[in-house]
């Protein structure tokens, strides 16, 4: 080895010495380049694991710095810059600019932009250059332009134009399509389409795929005008495009123009509900002969079947016009009807009185007063009935309806009307003495009846001129056929002795059993037995007919070859004919009219079938169609009550009698949301029941309250008074209600026991439904009041007989059901006894008993009074006189009475008693309520010791107290001035 390459091997080891430790000490790779430099200037390298790796950068087209990873550096030199020595791919836009730190950034050149959508990737090679102007080794930077959603969607075409089928489902109808000019896939793709018009039968998916959800009705719109939009990834929203979809109509059979919801408004009358019915028979492979049209109303799930007026059973009889003289035997147990209050009623609704009778227990007997249980020979049976076999029941089984049977030890059945394999039965058996007992006449009529079995209310009524029978169902008298009715003929009834009768609903009494059999189960309402008479056909007919039903079409507009039938309730209709036109103009003529005031809202279905017959015979049915009428709230009507509800009145027109609600005034209005609106023309509304009440009850001994019979008998209405006050039933004009309360009439004979008397009147519409509000009507009784000086004197007894007064057994009777009321004070009490009304022999001796334990000289005064009886006659005359001489003294009859009597005594002169003469000497000191002695109206000063005398009938604690807080006792006394010993 030479002596130079020899001395170059032991620099290249002291350098590489020098640099590790200057690495190991935390010297830059700058100050050592320059460290190494001053050693050597050397030649620069790129600071990477390998130069194949090379460096990655990324960019946002909008930005101008570029991200590189790893850092640019160099070592080995000092490095002064970096270059781009090589383009592989045409221009590369970018300048590498040497930072403090000696690390490169690239940045992109002034004046220059980047574009992703022109091009995404940019690939150079670059070196490091030292000072000394050494080249490193060249490394490649790939440089990758991020995208921004700059850009959106855009639509290949400008609209899109389609057209299906109605009638149709399709999985694609049309495929838009939305481009984006965004380089990459996250905003350059499309990711999602979407319908803004709201409302219509479509969906797009995805992919941009529109379909139809439902089939496209030509006659509901013709063409559907679709907004779409498309997203691309990022969210982007592209310019809406229209798509428009014509439908085109295709000829199917049946029917066009048939709503699927009609509305209905109360009190709208008639109200069409095809008018743009349209029947195509376009496909029908066969000259047509006849098409039949039906259409059905469904209200089989409302009340009784369809929606009738929510009366009581009574007024729904008043307002057909029915016999009064009917009996009920299923009233409602709130009417009084004891033996009706243990069944069930159907939903719970005691008003509406439909009975649930379980075909097990479920069962009544009618009392004998209500019902004669010997049925006359003409008479008339009705009935409400649903029913329904019972699974797995013996369809032979009986159910009744009702029954009379022997009361015990026999089990024989006088009448009956039961349910047996789904017919009507009714059972009459003659009374042996009713006919010849050899005669073999009819005794049982057997209906077989669909209605009977069907689940459905239906209205029955048997009329009975025997032999004669006739039975109606829902008002429409049923037409004879042969064997139905199959009637049976039965001898009569054998003669017994000591055997009743007993009628029963829901089952019949098995006498010799003691208990019920052949249950009934269903559902019974407004049973009723009309004897001696039967009822009009008119009023079964009232009694069923809807309050809705379909409106036929005006005759005038049936032309030749076509025929209208319906059924009784006017709940289906059936067009017939050859005429297609024709039957298209009285289908669209169809009404439905619901006259009840207050209708029960809700949907009433309606069902369309059509058929075609072929002139070879050949029927084809057309596919049937459901609509419904929707019946709307109504507006719930108030019905208020007002008048003056004060009245003062005095004793005497109690006594007489007093109107309670003198100028009572009904009115009926209507509230719609938070507004009222009054009908002032309460002539042509209704009432079905009032009930006035009192608190507390009224007291026999001396309250009553009467009505006009005369206007309760005009009118037909009903009137039941208690104790507790009236009950005025029966659906009538409010007209007539307000001249019936007013006439209502309070008596009071003993007036002096109330400050006021208070009712309270409430009136009611559709059985309850509708109430009034609760009106107060207060009756005040006008107290008479005592003017002068506080004297004790008592009126004359003429004057106290014209005023009715009440003796001391009188007060006593009715002490105990006289209210206590806050009276106003009164000054003085007094009681005057008749000889003739004091009978209490008891009382009478008491008092004498108590005179003569007070003073023996009381004794001998009564003794000598006896003798001088002319003489005390002619003293009481001089009194009476004297008495009317003072100063007038207010007429205080009734005011005697209205007296705190729980602290009463009674003084009396014991010779006035003894000696018969009238107690109205104007002195007899009457001393009540603990108010001391009476005064005397003479001067003279002459009293005797005496002792109390007090009714025993009207002792109370009261009293007790209250002359222990008087601190001494009533005296008796009179005047003796004239009384010569």
């Amino acid at each position: 080895m030479s002596a130079t390459k020899s001395a170059s091997v032991v620099l290249s080891l002291c350098l590489s010495v020098v640099l590790g430790l200057a690495t190991a000490s935390g010297i830059s790779d700058l100050e050592l380049s320059k460290l190494s430099g001053g050693i050597s200037d050397g030649v620069p390298r790129l600071d990477l694991p390998s130069l194949e790796s090379g460096y990655h950068g990324l960019v946002q087209e909008n930005e101008t710095t570029v991200e590189v990873k790893p850092s640019i550096r160099a070592i080995g030199a000092e490095i002064c810059s970096f270059r781009i020595v090589n383009k592989h791919h045409g221009d590369a836009p970018f300048d590498i600019i040497l930072k403090e730190d000696g690390e490169g950034e690239v940045q992109l050149k002034p004046h220059r932009t980047l574009n992703c959508e022109k091009r995404k990737n940019y690939r150079f090679d670059i070196a490091a250059v030292s000072c000394s102007g050494e080249v490193s080794e060249n490394a490649t930077l790939h440089i990758t332009v991020i995208d921004i959603n700059e850009y959106a969607p855009v639509f290949l075409q400008p609209s899109y134009v389609y057209q299906v089928d109605e009638g149709r489902l399709y999985s694609e109808i049309v495929r838009v399509e939305a481009k984006d000019r965004d380089c990459t896939p996250k905003f350059g793709d499309i990711c999602k389409y979407e319908i803004l018009t709201t409302e219509q039968p479509f969906t797009i998916d995805n992919e941009g795929v529109i379909r139809n959800t439902e089939p496209l009705d030509f006659e509901k719109s013709h063409n559907h005008i679709l907004s779409v939009v498309a997203y691309d990834c990022g969210m982007k929203q592209s310019v809406p495009v229209m798509v428009t979809i014509k439908v085109n109509r295709v000829c199917r059979l049946g029917w066009n123009g048939i709503p699927e919801r009609i509305d209905y408004a109360p009190s709208s009358g008639r109200v069409d509900l095809f008018p743009s019915a349209e029947l195509q028979l376009c496909d029908v492979p066969c000259q047509v002969r006849q098409v039949d049209a039906r259409v059905a109303l469904t209200t089989a799930h409302i009340g009784k079947g369809c929606d009738r007026d929510t009366y009581s059973v009574a007024s729904q009889r008043k307002l057909c016009g029915a016999s009064q003289d009917s009996i009920d035997l299923l009233p409602s147990p709130a009417s009084g009807a004891e033996w009706t209050k243990n069944l069930q009623t159907d939903e719970g609704h005691e008003g509406d009185q439909m009975y649930e009778f379980d075909g097990v227990t479920s069962a009544l007997a009618v009392p004998p007063s209500v019902l004669d249980h010997t049925l006359a020979s003409t008479f008339t049976m009705s009935t409400w009935m649903k029913h329904k076999p019972q699974p797995g029941a013996d369809k032979h089984m009986k159910e009744h309806i009702i029954c009379s049977a022997d009361d015990h030890k026999m089990n024989r059945h006088h009448y009956a009307l039961f349910v047996r394999n789904c017919r009507l039965i009714l059972l009459l058996r003659r009374d042996f003495s009713d006919d010849d007992p050899n005669t073999f006449r009819p005794a049982e009529w057997r209906w077989k009846l669909p209605q009977v079995c069907d689940d459905i209310w239906h209205h029955y009524a048997v009329e009975v001129k025997f032999p004669d029978v006739q039975l109606y169902v829902d008002g429409q008298l049923f037409k004879t056929e042969r064997k139905n009715p199959e009637i049976i003929d039965d001898w009569p009834l054998h003669p017994t002795k000591g055997i009743n009768t007993t009628v029963t609903v829901g089952a019949c009494w098995q006498g010799s059993e003691n208990k019920m059999k052949h249950h009934f189960h269903g559902y019974l309402a407004g049973l009723s037995v009309l004897l001696h008479r039967t009822e009009r056909p008119e009023v079964l007919t009232c009694l069923h007919k809807c309050k809705e039903s379909l409106e036929v079409p005006a005759m005038e507009l049936l032309e030749p070859g076509m025929e209208l039938l319906t059924n009784s309730d006017l709940t289906e209709l059936s067009i017939k004919g050859d005429n297609k036109t024709n039957l298209e103009v009285l289908m669209r003529r169809v009404g439905y009219t619901n006259s009840r005031e207050f209708p029960t809202p809700g949907r009433r279905n309606l069902h369309i079938s059509t058929t075609i017959t072929c002139d070879h015979g050949k029927v084809k049915k057309v596919p049937s169609l459901e609509s419904y009428v929707m019946v709307l709230q109504p507006q719930e009507p108030t019905i208020s009550i007002n008048g003056t509800s004060n009245l003062a009145r005095d004793y005497e027109d109690f006594r007489q009698g007093v109107r309670v609600f003198t100028d009572v005034h009904v009115t009926v209005g209507a509230v719609s949301g938070n507004k009222h609106s009054h009908d002032t023309s309460g002539v042509e509304k209704k009432l079905d029941s009032c009930s006035v009440s009192v608190y507390p009850s009224l007291n026999p001994d001396h309250e009553t309250l009467s009505l006009p019979e005369n206007m309760l008998t005009q009118f037909g209405v009903v009137a039941k008074v208690n104790k507790d006050g009236v009950i005025v039933s029966g659906a009538d004009l409010i007209y007539n209600y307000e001249q019936i309360l007013r006439q209502i009439q309070y008596t009071n004979r003993k007036p002096a026991y109330y400050l006021n008397r208070v009712f309270k009147l409430i009136c009611s519409e559709l059985n309850g439904r509708f109430l009034s509000n609760e009106y107060v009507q207060t009756l005040t009784v006008i107290h008479p009041r005592m003017t002068g000086s506080k004297s004790t004197e008592m009126p004359h007894a003429a004057n106290k007989h014209d005023h009715d007064h009440l003796d001391v057994h009188e007060k006593k009777a009715s002490h105990d059901h006289a209210p206590q009321p806050a009276h106003a004070h009164v000054d003085r009490h007094h009681v005057e006894l008749h000889p003739a009304q004091v009978s209490d022999e008891h009382s009478l001796m008491d008092g004498v008993q108590a005179v003569t334990g007070a003073s023996h000289a009381v004794t001998i005064i009564i003794v000598v009074c006896v003798g001088f009886l002319l003489f005390m006659i002619v003293l009481g005359v001089i009194r009476i006189r004297a008495a009317h001489h003072r100063a007038n003294q207010e007429e205080i009859a009734d005011t005697e009475m209205a007296w705190d009597d729980s602290a009463l005594t009674i003084t009396v002169n014991p010779m006035e008693q003894l000696n018969g003469s009238s107690p109205s000497n104007g002195q007899g000191p009457a001393s009540a309520g603990g108010r001391g002695r009476g005064e005397h109206c003479d001067d003279d000063d002459s009293s005797d010791d005496g002792s109390s005398y007090r009714d025993d009938d009207l002792d109370s604690t009261d009293e007790e107290e209250e002359e222990v807080e008087s601190g001494k006792h009533k005296d008796l006394e009179w005047d003796n001035s004239t009384l010569a010993i």
